[in-house]
């Protein structure tokens, strides 16, 4: 069964419209200084930084770690690493790369799949790694968290207290990274996406000051970092919201189904999902994927349902799935930071391995799930991997969380414009590196992706942030009302002018 989940670990904590290009912004031209050499360059910034701070250059092998991604085909250029060691390090570094008009990218974990990062050329990689910090307060109710962090290291640091709070499904993702976009997890029906627990941000601005930003500090920051944080500045210290543990113990059964069985499980999931009111101690998740133990050449479906709970209270919501005769099924009872690795999701498993391989990334948001075409889209996923050995990583990530605290957050508080989707969809070509088809796997998910909105009745594009491609409508990721990208806008002029920040799904 290790290779059941080793592909069940793909699964990611991952209308039709006229695909267009991002355009490139317009950049003043460079009247900066000269570009200093590495020499000056370890004088010059090197000076100016704290001893745990460290620079690496092409060549050297920490350099090369530092800047391996998890899609090895996403690839901002870097001349230089900067691994800092404090807060004060980031803005020292975000001022030296004004100074001299070069691009900057702030990295935690590497996992960012959008095409649009790819636009970062002969930039500063500032890598976040260290700021590791993870502090209970006295009273239990809050976390200090340093930016570094990463789903893995905050869910065990919290169970070591009995706490829990929002966190992504996979170990290995940064925290930050996702939140800033929104934050899907396992807890998400109690506590909300990641962002909605973030109390307030020590945040580092475009040209390099610093910022506390929370609800009464800096009120229209706080609504633009959650959900386009990307766009407006680099956390580098967050408090965030904890509570008492649910439950000591988690339950998932995991089932494998075969083609002629989809029809019937995408029914009773939509069952199970009942129009965003799942239960919010249970979860699923679904995935399309090839699997050795089964066939190598059919793929088939996976149904996973987690249980915050016991197995005997998970039976109703497991027993009909069950019913539907699945050809494997294989369950746990566990804590939860063992339930990432139950569901081959954690910071040791396959999908959490660096690089991966080639990938991209086709987000898109559902209220239910049109059964005939679901069936369809799993045909057109299964015609491509038997037809071309190379894109047999591929997987359809279907992902269903319980979604009551999220729903229950007021929709324009935050910058977050998805809380009606009921559902996410990443369909996910990968490909073996090196094979040349990065356009065949683009035609391939854009085709998907125009296949699933044939089934919407007309509802647009729903594209999370952090799963998008890159060349969604602005309004498909940021959200369709008018005054969401009207409030962006008028926040990314005041707060980033020269449009710095611009390499993750930019605001333009």
């Amino acid at each position: 069964m290790a290779t059941i989940l080793s592909i069940l670990s793909l699964v990611l904590g991952l209308f039709s419209f006229q695909a267009i290009a991002v355009p490139t912004p317009f950049i003043p031209r460079d009247v900066s200084p000269a570009l200093p050499n590495q020499r000056a360059l370890q004088n010059e910034i090197g000076r100016s930084l704290s001893k745990k701070a460290a620079l690496y250059f092409p060549g050297q092998p920490e350099y090369k770690n530092l800047t391996t991604r998890w899609a090895d085909n996403i690839n901002p250029n870097f001349f230089v690493t900067v691994e800092v060691g404090t807060e004060d390090d980031v803005a020292t570094t975000v001022k030296f790369a004004r100074k001299y008009n070069i691009d900057f990218l702030a990295i935690n974990r590497g996992h960012g799949t959008t095409k649009t990062l790819s636009t970062v050329k002969n930039g500063i990689q500032i890598n976040l790694r260290q700021l590791q910090e993870i502090t209970v307060a006295a009273d239990g109710k809050t976390a200090t968290l340093g930016g570094g962090v990463y789903n893995d290291n905050v869910v065990n640091a919290l169970h070591a207290k009995g706490k829990s709070s929002g966190s992504g499904a996979a170990g290995c993702v940064g925290l930050m990274g996702a939140g800033l976009g929104g934050g899907y997890g396992r807890y998400e029906g109690f506590y909300g996406l990641v962002l909605d627990n973030i109390i307030d941000m020590n945040v580092i601005m475009a040209d390099g000051s610093k910022k506390f930003v929370s609800a009464a500090s800096n009120p229209d920051l706080y609504w633009a970092m959650r959900g386009a944080g990307h766009n407006f500045g680099i956390v580098t210290k967050l408090t965030y919201r904890i509570h008492d543990e649910i439950s000591p113990t988690w339950y998932l059964n995991t089932m494998i189904f075969k083609q002629d069985k989809i029809q019937p499980v995408f029914k009773q999931l939509n069952k199970l999902i009942a129009n965003g009111t799942m239960p919010a101690r249970v979860i699923n998740y679904a995935l399309f994927a090839l699997n050795p133990n089964i066939s190598t050449t059919e793929p088939v479906i996976t149904i996973n349902i987690f249980y915050i709970g016991s197995a005997q209270d998970a039976k109703p919501y497991v027993q009909p799935f069950l019913d539907l005769k699945p050809v494997s099924t294989q369950s746990f009872t566990t804590s939860y930071p063992d339930i990432f690795y139950a569901a081959g999701t954690g910071l040791n498993d396959f999908v959490c391995q660096e690089p991966i391989g080639s990938a991209y990334l086709y987000p898109m948001g559902l209220q239910t799930y049109n059964v005939p075409v679901i069936a369809q889209l799993f045909q057109l996923y299964a015609d491509k991997v038997k037809s071309n050995p190379d894109f047999s990583g591929s997987n359809v990530m279907l992902e269903g969380y319980s979604l009551g605290a999220v729903k229950a957050v007021d929709p324009a508080s935050t910058a977050f414009a998805h809380r009606d989707d009921n559902i996410l969809i990443g369909f996910l070509p990968r490909w073996t590196p090196g094979a040349n088809l990065e356009r065949e796997a683009e035609e391939w998910g854009s085709k998907a992706r125009t296949l699933v909105q044939s089934g919407t009745n007309g509802r647009p594009l729903s594209a999370y942030v952090n799963y998008a491609h890159g060349d969604e409508p602005l309004e498909a990721v940021y959200g369709y009302e008018p005054w969401r990208l009207e409030r962006l806008r008028k926040l990314k002029k005041r707060y980033d002018p020269d449009f710095k920040f611009r390499f993750y799904n930019p605001i333009r």
